[in-house]
């Protein structure tokens, strides 16, 4: 099932739906999508669910920060 995109509506209102769509408008690969997607969950995860419009510098670094180590 890995190999069949999501749908996403015309005009996406969700986070996950409007990243998606703003790769698919870029042309970028399905595969592109998947990490891109990937990472942006683990992201979100890691900092307890926040909303990336309430993040900042700080929990960028503190994700990059935890990868690294």
């Amino acid at each position: 099932m890995d190999d069949i995109r999501h749908k996403i509506p015309s005009k996406p209102e969700r986070f996950m739906d409007n990243l998606r769509f703003h790769i698919r408008k870029q042309g970028l690969s399905y595969r592109t999508e998947q990490t891109y997607t990937h990472w942006v969950k683990r992201f979100i995860h890691f900092n307890k669910k926040m909303h990336p419009a309430d993040m900042g510098a700080v929990e960028i670094e503190t994700f990059l920060s935890h990868l690294a180590v």
